[in-house]
């Protein structure tokens, strides 16, 4: 007898395996993430209550990844408004496990008392400071000592030097077939001054992919998951799902 759960998900395999080739959805996604980027697409959304700034099609993959990995704890770099750690903490009691912890350099204060009075706050510890200085990547390691299973995610400072040193002080954090999940490598296939106005200090040839780029051929534990390119095609982290593999 066959197995429908098993042959629908063998199908799904397959047809995320043919976006790959599929040079009209490729180009038509190109497009959009291109123009949605310019148009500032993804500071549009929210998750219980809080701006997230991330992409749909980011949120439904971490989810994905979350529920599948159920890991003991989620570091992330890069607070803003907080969204992010409400919905990792979200989907963990759902889980029923695990706690959130975010790094950034300047928590605004505002920011700060919306987050510790979301009902979420229970599984999340927030740490001020660079998340590449010593004393700040200490105090992580310490935080995630004796946790089984790790996840990383990195979304602040964008340029490549902050964080190909991100990956080398959290990367080797991530447990086994986890992940470190490298936010805005699409900043290499954007156009140079996407958004008029607004002066970055990272942009082509200086950003998250490069530094992901770096690290692969400095470490080979990590492999990029081209399923989730695949699958998303619309996202911010092209090539920025990377699976521990050893």
């Amino acid at each position: 007898m066959s197995n429908p759960i098993a042959a629908f998900v063998q199908e799904t395999a397959d047809r995320i395996q043919k976006n790959g080739t599929n040079t009209a959805l490729q180009d038509a996604a190109r497009s959009f993430n291109t123009e949605s980027n310019k148009a500032q697409y993804s500071y549009n959304f929210r998750w219980m209550g809080r701006p997230i700034i991330q992409y749909p099609q980011d949120i439904l993959a971490m989810q994905e990844l979350i529920w599948e990995i159920k890991p003991d704890l989620i570091i992330e770099t890069g607070i803003a408004h907080g969204g992010s750690l409400i919905f990792y903490a979200s989907i963990l009691e759902l889980v029923g496990k695990g706690e959130v912890l975010g790094i950034d350099i300047d928590i605004r204060e505002h920011n700060r008392k919306e987050i510790e009075s979301h009902p979420m706050y229970k599984r999340i510890t927030m740490l001020q400071g660079s998340s590449i200085a010593p004393d700040t990547v200490e105090k992580v390691k310490a935080f995630a000592k004796d946790k089984p299973v790790i996840m990383v995610v990195l979304d602040s400072n964008h340029t490549y030097e902050h964080v190909l040193e991100e990956l080398k002080a959290y990367a080797p954090l991530v447990s086994l077939n986890s992940y470190v999940v490298v936010f805005d490598t699409i900043v290499e296939h954007l156009p140079e001054n996407y958004l008029p106005g607004h002066k970055r200090p990272w942009g082509v040839g200086d950003n998250p992919l490069t530094a992901v780029k770096e690290y692969l051929a400095l470490n080979d534990n990590f492999q990029i998951d081209q399923s989730i390119n695949n699958k998303l095609l619309i996202s911010v982290a092209p090539d920025g799902y990377l699976k521990r593999t050893k």
